[in-house]
């Protein structure tokens, strides 16, 4: 079973767990993803201490095929979004699955 975590529910959590008013939640979430990207444009990449760096990775034109259709197209040049989660953030992880485990 997949669940997603959404922009509301992230909005609810600061409101429920600081206090916030929601419409201030969602302005201090708006504003945060808003740095975040600005950053990344800018700098090309973004490191969050504990968590993982986010970097943006140019891809070439290529020749791509429909598996269905076997008809080849031209996927254009474009940029990526890549993410390398830190060492801490795998730990925890993994802890998270032992602990499961047992």
């Amino acid at each position: 079973m997949r669940v997603n975590l959404t922009k509301k529910d992230i909005i609810n959590s600061i409101y429920m767990q600081i206090g916030f008013s929601k419409k201030i939640s969602e302005n201090l979430l708006d504003d945060i993803i808003n740095l975040l990207i600005t950053n990344l444009i800018k700098s090309k990449k973004i490191k969050i201490s504990n968590f993982g760096t986010f970097t943006i990775r140019s891809k070439k034109k290529r020749i791509g095929r429909n598996p269905k259709t076997k008809e080849t197209k031209i996927i254009s040049e474009r940029n990526v979004v890549l993410f390398k989660p830190a060492n801490q953030f795998k730990d925890f992880l993994n802890l998270e699955r032992n602990d499961q485990d047992r």
